[in-house]
């Protein structure tokens, strides 16, 4: 019973919305994807703690209300902890969560999720995440105060969490995104022509999204045989 459940389970994603839109706005972005893609995991959308402080890039295309995680100006962040714990706490109360997925800030966000767990300084009362695809996302830029507390050692060794990242040639943040491609192990990568959004998929680009999934699939499965144990041989 509990094996046939497990192999029915989907991988569950959490999936953080860019700067000053929402979750439900993210979810209509993803929906260009194909179903051979959607249909693979069980999505979760939730909105940032913080409604949006200036106008949104997306007002002529998506109806408010809008969000954002955390705030930024050229000196300093603001709120970046409470955005963390507002996000683990999401987590346990609506988890387990399988893997992360982000857009933009979002995407900035899962990127170094996975470190803040290796380094024990957040989301330590969750289980691990096994995977993230981020999309236009980035690394932070250099302040003057620095990075968050959070963030000292985000980029301090190389990030082993499988990831899958999409960038477009025409994002005003793809070089702060090739950058943040550099600080993961053997990632997927899927470029695309347009710009900072969540694209359509081309055949390349759904090819290699199939592979990452795939990934994904062989490590849940290898996760069933070590649960089941001597039992899954029978």
């Amino acid at each position: 019973m509990l094996g046939s459940q497990m192999q029915r389970r989907k991988p569950r994603i959490l999936c953080l919305h860019g700067i000053r839109t929402s979750g439900e706005i993210l979810k209509k972005m993803m929906g260009k994807w194909p179903d051979a893609v959607l249909e693979k995991f069980d999505f979760d959308f939730p909105d940032a703690p913080f409604p949006a402080k200036g106008k949104s890039d997306v007002e002529d295309l998506y109806d408010p209300p809008y969000y954002e995680w955390y705030q930024v100006n050229e000196v300093n962040y603001f709120n970046f902890e409470e955005c963390i714990a507002y996000i683990e706490d999401y987590m346990i109360k609506h988890g387990p969560f399988d893997g992360l997925l982000g857009f933009s800030q979002g995407g900035m966000l899962a990127s170094v999720l996975p470190s803040m767990q290796r380094e024990g300084v957040a989301f330590t009362k969750v289980p691990k995440i096994k995977f993230v695809i981020i999309i236009s996302g980035f690394v932070l830029r250099e302040l003057k105060s620095g990075p968050p507390k959070l963030l000292v050692k985000a980029y301090a060794a190389p990030i082993e969490c499988p990831s899958l990242h999409l960038i477009g040639d025409k994002d005003f943040l793809k070089e702060r995104g090739l950058k943040l491609l550099k600080s993961f192990v053997k990632p997927f990568v899927i470029h695309h022509s347009r710009g900072h959004t969540v694209p359509k998929l081309d055949e390349k680009g759904l090819e290699t999204m199939l592979k990452f999934i795939e990934k994904i699939q062989e490590m849940f499965s290898q996760d069933l045989q070590i649960a089941l144990g001597p039992k899954a041989a029978l």
